[in-house]
């Protein structure tokens, strides 16, 4: 209904918004992004309000993919997209730092926090943390878990009665799954037991937020872990049974990021919106119509990041946008970590 609504037209995983001057022979904006194209609508919207005379192609797919299509379009000698954005704060990174992202020096650049920008190449937009859902009608009677070993407590206790009825990301498909999975790992001395213990729930695993978030809203799921806070905070707006708690042992805070490929059709659009992004209007926009924390300075103490810090404090442990990330793609860390990932799932 959502994309009958839109003034583009969708086919598969891509929509188009035409110029809003109507002009014919408008410059196309291709964006490349894991933000699911509905909630993309209302910044989609800002920027062509800005920029009447360009039209926009929004190709809505997974962080990996997102990856993989520009290396492979990059090194085959094509034209992709003009403007990246991911929650894959690793692959985004390491685009930057092989080469196949384009310097953006823009007129917010200099005032970007440093933890959220990476030479001028790729911006951290979003202040994003991974929280546990729930389904309020099955906690009527019990409190929601609200840290680790309490959800840990939880599962053992509830047995067959939540068995198949947890989900999370699964880690092999999910770029930003790996990436909570990994910071977990370095965040929590005892993660694994929490994995083995949802293995022994029957932990449901999937590829995007939005399909556990459903299976939560309706019941089928009473709790779904390290679900990005956006994603979250969209549907519970929605859905009155959708519950958020921020773990209180530790709540990892991610960044989706920001960049123009080095083999960007129309550059020059590319920076366009990624300005028009980073700017107080588009900032703005994404604070309060999509409901994902803002990074700007100008906006950050308008919007529930700056809120989140002053409540929560050391609890909250952002991923700084660095080469740091990379540590997570090394192939035989992420392989062994992978296989151990799916081994302790196994283990009953």
């Amino acid at each position: 209904m959502l994309l009958l609504l839109c003034p583009g037209f969708a086919a598969a995983d891509q929509a188009f918004y035409p110029a809003k001057s109507g002009k014919a022979d408008a410059r196309v904006l291709t964006v490349y992004s894991s933000l699911d194209e509905p909630l993309a609508q209302p910044m989609i919207h800002g920027f062509q309000e800005a920029n009447p005379d360009v039209a926009v192609r929004y190709e809505d797919m997974l962080t990996g993919e997102i990856y993989d299509r520009i290396v492979r379009e990059t090194d085959a000698g094509k034209k992709t997209a003009d403007f990246a954005f991911s929650s894959a704060m690793d692959l985004q990174v390491k685009l930057s730092n092989d080469g196949y992202a384009q310097v953006s020096n823009l007129p917010m650049s200099g005032q970007w926090p440093k933890w959220a920008n990476w030479r001028n190449t790729a911006y951290a937009l979003t202040f994003e943390p991974a929280v546990f859902v729930y389904h309020k009608p099955s906690f009527l009677h019990e409190p929601v878990p609200s840290s680790r070993a309490e959800f840990v407590d939880y599962l053992k206790r509830k047995g067959n009665a939540v068995y198949g009825r947890i989900g999370t990301y699964d880690i092999e498909r999910s770029g930003v799954g790996f990436l909570f999975m990994a910071r977990d790992q370095e965040q929590f001395g005892d993660i694994w037991s929490v994995i083995r213990a949802m293995g022994a729930a029957g932990v449901k695993l999937y590829s995007t937020s939005s399909a556990i978030l459903e299976r939560v809203a309706d019941g089928r799921f009473v709790l779904g872990y390290n679900i990005l806070g956006s994603y979250a905070a969209d549907w519970a707006s929605r859905h009155p049974d959708v519950g958020i708690v921020l773990p209180k042992d530790y709540t990892v805070v991610m960044s989706r990021i920001g960049l123009v490929p080095q083999a960007a059709a129309e550059p020059e659009l590319g920076r366009q919106y990624l300005t028009f992004f980073m700017s107080k209007e588009g900032q703005t926009i994404m604070a309060r119509k999509l409901q994902i924390p803002a990074v700007s300075p100008e906006v950050a103490g308008e919007n529930t990041a700056n809120t989140l810090q002053e409540l929560l404090g050391a609890q909250l442990r952002p991923v700084p946008v660095s080469p740091g990330l990379m540590v997570y793609l090394d192939q035989v860390k992420r392989a062994r970590l992978i296989a151990h990932w799916n081994e302790v799932l196994r283990t009953q």
